[in-house]
């Protein structure tokens, strides 16, 4: 019974190395770095000006409140030993009120430009998916990997497909790239 076994493995083992060549030379793989074809394409730059300029307003409204927060900070600090311990307390206690909301809004402000930015982004990426899929098929690719998220160290040039996209996604999106830039205002 044992030797039965053994001889059947032997067997399977004997018909997998036999076919697994064949199956590994029928195997191609490439890469494709999406964040870098997201920062290539005319609609990935808008998307990013947008959040850029985005940016600026809310680091402006930031900047400011910190400003109030150092000019409160320096008022305690040059009163503290002329007000009363209630009075400085108070003063403190406001001040704390105030860093804390600093602090919020740093955080609500974070939150809202990831919103702004999977907003603007998931069109781009959807019909990037879509392109990529068209040149796997086309290609005879049999998995087409993300570059940064599956941790490729190297892959040979002529397996990036990187440009390729960016090339197809702009040739595609031209016609319409105007009119989605005056609905983008």
């Amino acid at each position: 019974m044992r030797l039965r076994r053994h001889a059947l493995t032997l067997v399977a083992a004997l018909l997998v190395s036999g076919v697994a060549p064949k199956v590994y030379a029928q195997t191609k793989i490439a890469v494709v770095d999406l964040q870098r074809a997201l920062m290539e394409t005319e609609d990935g730059r808008r998307a990013k000006r947008r959040l850029e300029r985005l940016f600026k307003r809310r680091q402006k409204s930031l900047d400011a409140a910190q400003e109030g927060l150092k000019k409160m900070k320096n008022d305690i600090e040059r009163q503290k030993n002329v007000l009363s311990k209630a009075a400085l307390q108070k003063r403190l206690q406001a001040y704390q009120e105030e860093f804390v909301k600093l602090q919020q809004a740093y955080v609500e402000y974070q939150r809202e430009l990831a919103a702004k930015e999977a907003e603007l982004t998931a069109g781009i990426l959807e019909k990037m998916q879509e392109i990529m899929q068209r040149i796997g098929q086309a290609e005879g690719y049999t998995v087409v990997l993300e570059a940064t998220e599956s941790g490729v160290v190297w892959v040979p040039s002529n397996h990036d497909l990187t440009d390729q996209l960016i090339q197809r996604y702009n040739a595609e999106s031209g016609g319409s790239s105007s009119m989605r830039r005056s609905r983008m205002r």
